[in-house]
C-alpha cells in the first residue's frame, strides 16, 4: 500500500532523515520506535507532505511525493499530529463533521458508528472540543480522521499522556481500525501497547531505520532495545 524509500528530509541544515524505507501493506498495523528526535514524527510529516523532502514516496502505486497535504489526505491518507489539532471552540459534533471526505458521504465509519464505540464521545457530542480531556481529545482527532475513510492512517503518540484506562481504549479503537482493512502507521513511545496490536515495528536511530521485524523478534533481542529503545 504505502512504500518508501532512501527519504531524506532537513530542518534547515540539520539533516533529521537520512535514507528512510519502510513499507506497510494492507489493513497492517506498523510501528515506528524510537526514542525522540530521531525522525519518527518528521518521517509521517514528510509522508504528508509537510516537510521538504528527497526519496521515493508512493501510495497505491501513484508517487505522492510531489503532492500537498490536502491533495494526500484526498488520496485516502490520514493523520492524526501529536498535538491533536481540534478546533477547541466547535463541539465534538462539529469537530467529527469536519472531518468528512464529502459532506453526507459515509464510508466505512459514520458519527453513529463511532458513538457507539466511544460513548464517552455520544456523551460529549455538544460540549466545545476545548473542554474535553486529554483522552477525550485524542480519541475525537482519531476519530474525526477517521470520518474523512482514510485508506492508511498516520498517528503520532495518541497515548502521550494519557491514563491507562484511555490507553487501552486507544489501543481497542487502533485494533478496530485495522479489523475494517484499513492501515495503521503509528509512532507511539509505549513498547508495551505498540508490540501488542502491531503486526511489524521498525526501529529509528539518527534518522535512519536500525532494525526492522515482528514483535516478538523485538522482545527476543534486548541489545537492540537497549541500544536504541530503553533509556
Amino acid at each position: 500500500m504505502l512504500r518508501v524509500e532512501n527519504l531524506h528530509a532537513y530542518y534547515g541544515k540539520s539533516h533529521i532523515l537520512q535514507g528512510v524505507s519502510l513499507f506497510i501493506g494492507e489493513g497492517e498495523i506498523v510501528s515506528l520506535l524510537g526514542r525522540n528526535g530521531v525522525g519518527r514524527s518528521t518521517t509521517i510529516t514528510a509522508i504528508m507532505g509537510q516537510v521538504a523532502h528527497t526519496g521515493s514516496i508512493v501510495f497505491r502505486g501513484e508517487d505522492i511525493g510531489g503532492l500537498e497535504a490536502h491533495q494526500i489526505a484526498q488520496r485516502g491518507i490520514g493523520y492524526v499530529p501529536e498535538n491533536r489539532n481540534i478546533f477547541p471552540t466547535l463541539t465534538t459534533r462539529q469537530n467529527l463533521l469536519l472531518g468528512e471526505k464529502k459532506p453526507g458521504q459515509t464510508g466505512r465509519w459514520s458519527m453513529a458508528d463511532l458513538f457507539e464505540l466511544f460513548p464517552l464521545l455520544r456523551e460529549r457530542a455538544d460540549f466545545p472540543g476545548g473542554v474535553l480531556s486529554g483522552g477525550e481529545q485524542q480519541l475525537l482527532a482519531i476519530c474525526r480522521t477517521l470520518m474523512g475513510d482514510p485508506d492508511l492512517i498516520m498517528i503520532d503518540e495518541p497515548t502521550e499522556g494519557l491514563a491507562p484506562q484511555l490507553v487501552e481504549q486507544v489501543g481497542r479503537l487502533l485494533q478496530e481500525i485495522a479489523d475494517r482493512g484499513v492501515s495503521i502507521l503509528l509512532v507511539e513511545q509505549k513498547l508495551t501497547i505498540a508490540l501488542k496490536i502491531s503486526k511489524r515495528v521498525y526501529v529509528m536511530g539518527h534518522g535512519k531505520i536500525v532494525w526492522d521485524g515482528t514483535p516478538q523478534e523485538l522482545r527476543a533481542d534486548p541489545q537492540i532495545r537497549r541500544e536504541w529503545l530503553e533509556v
